[in-house]
């Protein structure tokens, strides 16, 4: 999607600046909003810092894009009250919305992809064995550190709690907020590991293309 050409990474720039003034747009909660999409904020500071001196593959870019989409999205209605999974929890007669799920699933799955990137590129961990071990932990540590994120948050915010953290009375909700994250990464590394290589290889870093390990 975005590389360090101009032309992608101005649909990236243009396809994320709509969402967040969308989301901007009369949010439910300003202060969960704030919290919700900081996130994405600071992920685009980020990646326009390095962008050019480090630049990831499209399909990092792509991942990162659809995952700061999750966070406007959530921030917009609060991560409870998102219209389309109101729809589905009533279609299936779940009682609950699971868009906070979607949110931590995809808290794995996109962190996986970018962590993979990483190390391969700089040589940290040798062997795809340990490669996978190293993502997969990673992720799961971020999730229990964004978790830990959540309770300090909701402590300082008191009556915006609720809505930050999503639990909607679910006692285990931190532990299933967990697990999606785990399975995101897991699947991230499943089905996008081949796909992630050919780009890698493909790709010209520093003016010589790259022989993958």
């Amino acid at each position: 999607m975005i590389t360090a050409r101009p032309g992608p990474a101005i649909i990236w720039l243009g396809l994320y600046l709509g969402v967040l003034v969308w989301s901007g747009i009369e949010p439910k909660d300003r202060l969960t909003w704030v919290l919700e999409v900081a996130p994405a904020v600071i992920g685009l500071i980020v990646l326009t810092a390095t962008r050019r001196r480090y630049p990831l593959t499209s399909l990092a870019y792509t991942l990162v894009l659809a995952h700061a989409v999750i966070l406007m999205v959530g921030g917009h209605y609060t991560y409870a009250e998102v219209p389309l999974f109101d729809w589905i929890s009533e279609a299936l007669d779940h009682g609950r919305n699971n868009y906070d799920k979607l949110g931590h699933f995809a808290q794995g799955f996109v962190p996986a992809l970018l962590a993979r990137e990483i190390l391969l590129r700089t040589g940290v961990v040798r062997g795809r064995g340990w490669l996978n071990y190293v993502v997969v932990t990673s992720c799961l540590a971020l999730s229990a550190l964004y978790e830990l994120l959540e309770w300090l948050a909701a402590e300082l915010t008191g009556e915006a709690a609720e809505a930050f953290l999503g639990t909607q009375g679910y006692a285990w909700d931190t532990q299933s907020d967990m697990a999606l994250a785990l399975l995101g990464a897991v699947l991230s590394l499943l089905l996008l590991s081949r796909l992630h290589d050919r780009q890698l290889a493909a790709f010209d870093w520093s003016g010589a293309r790259r022989t993958m390990p």
